[in-house]
């Protein structure tokens, strides 16, 4: 496995064209600040739907490749009838759509990739950085915004939390929400398709964040313990933690949403777990098509 960027997604993307199923679709949910396009992989024709989103920080990258192993697996097995964790079988793609968002923030992840040099906006990336010309660290997008913590769910509360005022790697929210395109997009496209469940994935810690302020269901604890059996890692409820996609999505629908910290180590994790990885990301994804199918 090597480092995974833009260039490397759209190949992946080239080869899911390739397989022309009827039951799928590829197509652009967005744009990046520097204009990259956003894509969305949509699997599936069911009435039930799921979402799923990798790469909303930047040095998180490796959940990518993960996450689009778990595509490429559950397509191929599709597009050659084969019955791969019963996906056949038990109707996944009749009963569930799966919407995925392989990279949100594509501007921030080749930032970390290949830094500055070169950059268009170089001079001012260092500044925000504190003069560093290491830039595996950063978390925001190419403006220095975080956007886990733009979304409208007690954003400014947050903010004066996190006390941090200016744009850099990490933790700054904006002045207001939604202000960057990427979590923009993100919003209103989660409002026009009304997901029944959401998982983003970050890292690390392996951890799922599955509450948010009592607006989650009843039986979102359980879905959580569900997930992290599949999964190992372990189900946490959380206290003071606000404007994260995963906290917006429940407190405005009031339906299952799961923040899942896969790995563990210093971001960016090393290359070398992305195989334990994928498998877990693997086995959460097909746990969760079978919670939506009980």
């Amino acid at each position: 496995m090597n480092l995974y960027g833009y260039h490397e997604l759209e190949q992946d993307l080239d080869h899911i064209k390739s397989l022309r199923m009827s039951m799928s679709e590829l197509g652009t949910m967005g744009c990046s600040v520097l204009g990259k396009k956003i894509p969305y992989i949509r699997i599936g024709k069911g009435p039930i739907q799921l979402h799923v989103n990798a790469g909303m920080h930047a040095n998180e990258w490796l959940n990518v490749p993960c996450l689009m192993q778990f595509v490429k697996k559950y397509m191929t097995a599709l597009e050659e009838q084969q019955d791969w964790q019963g996906c056949l079988s038990d109707g996944w793609s009749e009963q569930v759509t799966l919407w995925v968002v392989p990279m949100l923030n594509p501007d921030g992840i080749e930032l970390v990739l290949n830094g500055p040099d070169a950059h268009p906006f170089s001079t001012e990336l260092l500044e925000m950085n504190g003069g560093n010309s290491d830039f595996s660290g950063w978390k925001a997008n190419i403006r220095g915004i975080d956007l886990n913590d733009q979304f409208p769910a007690h954003f400014y509360e947050e903010a004066r939390r996190r006390s941090v005022t200016c744009p850099g790697p990490r933790d700054y929210g904006g002045e207001h929400p939604l202000t960057e395109p990427e979590s923009r997009a993100l919003a209103e496209w989660t409002k026009d398709k009304k997901f029944d469940m959401i998982i983003a994935l970050h890292s690390q810690g392996e951890e799922i964040y599955w509450n948010y302020r009592d607006y989650e269901p009843a039986f979102s604890e359980e879905w959580a313990q569900q997930l992290a059996a599949a999964t190992g890692y372990a189900p946490v409820k959380l206290t003071e933690s606000d404007a994260g996609y995963k906290d917006w999505f429940i407190q405005e629908y009031g339906r299952p949403g799961f923040t899942v910290e896969t790995g563990l180590g210093t971001n960016p994790l090393p290359v070398h777990q992305y195989t334990p990885i994928a498998a877990e990301v693997e086995r959460l994804m097909v746990s969760a098509i079978r919670l939506l199918l009980r």
